[in-house]
């Protein structure tokens, strides 16, 4: 059975210990013997086994995720272990996953594999570019969240993540930015958990006021500027939160959102699309359309929002 480890996969490993890039050599000889080993994780297709640190130095019994297909197997991340290792919380934690699989259980699994695959290989291909060529961004972009993370987030806001969100959050918890440009196109950054959690509570208040305004007007003049199935994802930029793009959990189109209430645009997109366009663009920068991806030094920069003393800087990317 040949076993892939995706490149973004061994540079997590190095940078959580010492030991654990040789742990998960290990760990990849022992899935290459016994596929099956790991257990169902909350994501179709995907399953999760943890490298016994105790048998590496410097290796702080880190979660792998992969995929197993008939010939062979992709390592598609790895995460720390959490650091409370008492038995209680082992079992609140299987417990809490257990919870997560039936929650999340979806009602195609052919169909939710193959979305679990389209958000991984586009983001790969994303990390991947930035990796070889803007590795300050590459180094701004956080490691994936914890389940139990993005479950805290779920409970907070009082609704189920898409399973596409759910995916991305566990490769990336967000892009805390280079020099304050965000990776995505217009700048823009992935928001992290605790951002996302507040830009939707200010935008569920701005529709409460709303709503009480709305009970004094007309039916067709009344407001709506947020809706509790939008989940705020990408930001204005790392540390710019008045505008972005949301994702509706209904329907599963992105859509802009903004505090100034401007309206939402007219193209429909999924997060899959977005992200496959994004790495199109910087694989293609000749072909780009939306925006026209550059370099400043070795951050990623994108052409639409340089004023005149970046613009001097600015190396458009062509090809």
């Amino acid at each position: 059975m040949k076993v892939e480890i995706q490149p973004d996969v061994r540079d997590t490993a190095a940078q959580l210990g010492t030991g654990v890039p040789y742990g998960l050599k290990v760990l990849a000889g022992q899935l290459a013997d016994d596929p099956d080993m790991g257990r169902p994780s909350g994501l179709p297709g995907i399953l999760t086994v943890r490298v016994d640190g105790d048998m590496f130095e410097d290796c702080p019994d880190p979660s792998v995720g992969y995929i197993r297909e008939p010939d062979r197997i992709e390592i598609r991340f790895l995460r720390a272990a959490p650091s409370t290792e008492s038995s209680t919380n082992a079992q609140d934690q299987a417990h809490e996953q257990e919870q997560g699989r039936h929650q999340h259980r979806p009602a195609d699994p052919a169909a939710a594999a193959v979305t679990v695959r389209e958000i991984a290989d586009a983001w790969h291909r994303i990390t991947g570019w930035l990796k070889h060529n803007a590795p300050d961004s590459y180094a701004a972009l956080r490691a994936g969240a914890n389940p139990a993370a993005i479950a805290a987030l779920e409970e907070d806001l009082g609704i189920q993540i898409p399973l596409e969100l759910r995916v991305l959050w566990l490769l990336t918890a967000g892009d805390e930015g280079s020099d304050g440009w965000g990776c995505l196109p217009g700048n823009r950054a992935l928001m992290t958990l605790d951002t996302v959690a507040a830009a939707y509570r200010q935008r569920m208040d701005t529709q409460a006021h709303e709503d009480t305004l709305n009970a004094d007007r007309p039916e067709e003049e009344r407001i709506t500027v947020w809706k509790a199935t939008w989940i705020p994802v990408v930001a204005l930029g790392p540390a710019d939160s008045t505008s972005g793009l949301y994702l509706d959990a209904v329907t599963g189109y992105l859509g802009r959102w903004s505090r100034y209430n401007e309206g939402p645009g007219d193209e429909l997109e999924t997060l899959v699309t977005y992200l496959e366009d994004v790495a199109d663009m910087l694989e293609a920068p000749a072909l780009a359309t939306r925006d026209k991806p550059g370099l400043v030094g070795g951050a990623l920069v994108w052409g639409s929002r340089l004023d005149a003393v970046q613009e001097a800087r600015w190396q458009p990317l062509t090809g």
